[in-house]
């Protein structure tokens, strides 16, 4: 499932890199923190990778 807006693909990129262990949980707010408690790694990377261009802002 590809990424609806920039700001979605942004969070799913900060909640993949602290499923890594690149970033720290606790820098997680939002959608980034509901992402990482609730989705898988490879889903994060689904959404994470989703080319930005064309994408809106934000979702609605």
């Amino acid at each position: 499932m590809p990424a609806e807006s920039k700001a979605q693909q942004k969070a799913a990129g900060a909640a993949l890199a602290a499923k890594r262990g690149e970033e720290k949980v606790g820098n997680l707010v939002g959608a980034a923190k509901s992402m990482y408690d609730s989705m898988t790694e490879e889903e994060l990377e689904e959404l994470a990778s989703t080319e930005r261009t064309g994408l809106p802002d934000k979702k609605g």
